[in-house]
């Protein structure tokens, strides 16, 4: 898919988590919402992961670890095949399986999470395997800044460091705020850069809403073969719809009726005709 493509769908894509959001009348629209761009070139341009590989051990995986953004990832799943888009209207309702946090019940997710912290010890665990394997596939974990509070974060980092993992790429979700407020305020986090490193990690900063930025990174991330590569990616929590951006009350909140329009129509321009 090309960059434009990529930039158009990123839009369409957000239109679709607000739907699921709306309708399910639960979710974390504004980390959904700033995760979007990242889970999309990912599925779209550089994971090999589709429906028609997920049998091969080969391919790569991937975990959302900030798995609270789930209906990001839903609707990302959705889009690229792995079941049918009329079942994002089942989210989050009594007897679903496409419940609030990742379960691998759904087709697609391979690993239940959300328990935050514990994302990245799973990719370690799954990059190691794949070493024992010897084979070629990558894991890709995405994290939230929030969680970086946890501890196993930095125990699966110093893991990661320790034994060269070359086949895991790590995203932080960078974008400044949690539940309780900012993200720096709550706990500090700088120089986050610096305390990658000290981990051994090859570390790379982009703009995590910038499709060509976050496609220049993740090409470097896959270039480096000698240890493992985390990218910050600097997002703007509720990106695409004015009301929501960098907002802390946009967490975990559904729109009413008149807010759901209003955002519908900022993102109605420049779809891609299905």
């Amino acid at each position: 898919m090309q960059t434009e493509q990529l930039i158009i769908k990123s839009r369409a894509l957000r239109r679709d988590i607000l739907h699921t959001v709306y309708s399910a009348g639960a979710g974390h629209i504004g980390g959904d919402l700033s995760v979007c761009d990242i889970l999309n070139i990912l599925y779209n341009r550089h994971m090999n992961i589709s429906p028609q590989n997920w049998d091969d051990p080969r391919r790569d995986h991937f975990v959302l670890s900030k798995g609270h953004c789930v209906e990001a990832l839903y609707c990302v799943l959705a889009d690229v095949g792995f079941f049918g888009k009329e079942e994002l209207e089942t989210v989050s309702r009594f007897g679903s399986k496409f419940i609030g946090h990742p379960s691998n019940k759904v087709p697609g997710i391979e690993i239940a999470s959300g328990s935050l912290g514990h994302g990245l010890s799973a990719g370690v665990g799954m990059a190691l395997a794949l070493r024992f394997k010897e084979l070629p596939a990558r894991v890709y974990v995405v994290m939230g800044d929030g969680e970086l509070a946890e501890g196993s974060v930095w125990e699966a980092a110093m893991s990661a460091g320790h034994y060269r993992l070359g086949n895991l790429i790590a995203f932080v979700d960078r974008n400044g705020l949690q539940i309780s407020g900012p993200t720096e305020e709550v706990m500090s986090q700088e120089p986050l850069r610096a305390r990658w490193e000290s981990f051994g990690w090859k570390v790379l900063e982009a703009d995590g809403n910038s499709i060509e930025a976050l496609d220049a990174a993740i090409t470097q991330a896959k270039a480096y073969k000698i240890g493992p590569v985390v990218i910050l990616a600097d997002t703007v929590k509720g990106c695409g719809v004015s009301f929501m951006e960098n907002r802390v009350e946009w967490h975990h909140r559904v729109t009413t009726p008149e807010e759901y329009e209003a955002a519908m129509r900022e993102l109605a321009e420049d779809l891609i005709n299905e």
